[in-house]
């Protein structure tokens, strides 16, 4: 048995070897990373919903993430339909392209008409944690686009959409602070989940922007507060970050170390920076920029595998363009003089796993994987240039 044993290990390493040479990143120009941002944009634009969303329950598989109807899935709709508002946004495609901006004009229908609407599916599921952070960010871009139009009117409707989502996540903090999308504990009104790094992350940097860009929005200092404290509890002192707070007995559990942490830490640090941190600097941004250049095989070994948590580390495949997103928040977020090394890996590595019909994808996930995949690609195309 010894020799096949072998053999099947032999096999193993040689396919790894392989897939990691198929992830080779590119040097890329300019216009390769203009190219690939309008690649992206008509793949958005050619699957959009004819209501004006992305993505679906369809295309299912052997083994589907939890998702109780209806609730799971109007939360991951709308979600990902407010990634692809912010992603058409930010491509800077939709003052030149018609058939952009009529996309964009759609789904920011979609949005007003829906976001009011999402709650949580079960009580065990929170899926719309995601959809209120994701939501606040793509306001906040149709807030700016109402208020360059002159257009006040839209502008204060939006903003009072902004504050209710900014409720609703107070509704949904963890009884500890931050925010988690399960709760198998006690199913309480205020979820008894423990706080997830990676969630909490999202929802500070949301806040952030919220505050920073749209006059009059006041998100309360208590849960922000909160749910830094909560991130703290979770942050290791080489800046790598526990999963969830649930894991605090188990700190060099795989998906605790830094090769876990790896699409998780981004998030993570730019988001504690964005609310004053002082000791997430430079260096720590640039030294987790440069680990996820150096290790980004690791990352991407758990790309497109359909069972969650099944790669080394317990990466599961749908970190890996969240990941990358944040990690080019944290290039924006330094001098202009540091970021060319890191925006050029980072376009690197993008241009590389682009599909042949323009998307990105990571994970399966019914029909929800291509769209914010491929919004999470062009957000961060969109602060390589």
């Amino acid at each position: 048995m010894r020799p096949i044993r072998q053999l099947v290990w032999g096999i193993c390493l040689l396919s790894a070897i392989a897939a990691a040479a198929d992830d080779t990143p590119v040097v890329p120009t300019q216009d390769q990373i203009e190219n690939s941002v309008d690649r992206g944009v008509a793949f958005l634009l050619g699957s959009q919903n004819s209501n004006g969303s992305w993505g679906s329950a369809h295309q299912t598989k052997g083994l589907n993430i939890y998702a109780p109807v209806p609730g799971a899935h109007d939360a991951f709709r709308a979600a990902v339909t407010a990634m692809g508002v912010t992603a058409l946004i930010e491509s800077g495609r939709v003052e030149s392209n018609p058939a952009a901006e009529t996309a964009l004009e759609k789904a920011e229908a979609y949005l007003k008409e829906h976001l009011p609407l999402v709650r949580r599916a079960t009580g065990d599921a929170i899926y719309n944690v995601w959809t209120h952070g994701y939501g606040i960010q793509a306001l906040v871009r149709m807030h700016e686009r109402a208020i360059a139009a002159g257009d006040q009117e839209m502008a204060d409707r939006i903003k009072t959409l902004i504050d209710q989502q900014v409720d609703m996540l107070g509704r949904y903090e963890s009884v500890d602070g931050g925010w988690g999308y399960y709760d198998f504990r006690a199913q309480t009104r205020r979820p008894s989940s423990s706080s997830i790094s990676f969630t909490t992350a999202t929802m500070l940097v949301a806040f952030h922007e919220a505050e920073a860009r749209v006059p009059g929005v006041e998100v309360p200092d208590g849960m922000v507060d909160r749910a830094i404290k909560a991130l703290n509890r979770q942050r290791k002192s080489d800046n790598s970050y526990l999963y969830g707070e649930y894991l605090k007995a188990r700190p060099m559990y795989g998906i605790n170390r830094p090769g876990g942490s790896l699409g998780r830490s981004q998030a993570c640090n730019i988001a504690l920076r964005f609310w004053g941190d002082q000791t997430v600097t430079d260096d720590v941004l640039e030294e987790w920029l440069v680990r996820l250049g150096d290790r980004n095989g690791w990352l991407s070994i758990g790309r497109k595998r359909p069972i969650p948590h099944e790669s080394w580390f317990q990466v599961a495949g749908y970190f890996y363009y969240y990941g990358h997103y944040y990690a080019a928040l944290c290039i924006q977020d330094l001098p202009p003089e540091k970021r060319p090394p890191h925006q050029k890996m980072l376009a690197g590595v993008l241009l590389g796993l682009q599909e042949k019909d323009g998307s990105w994808w990571d994970f399966p996930f019914y029909s929800y994987h291509q769209p914010y995949g491929t919004a999470f690609a062009v957000m961060a195309l969109s602060r390589c240039r």
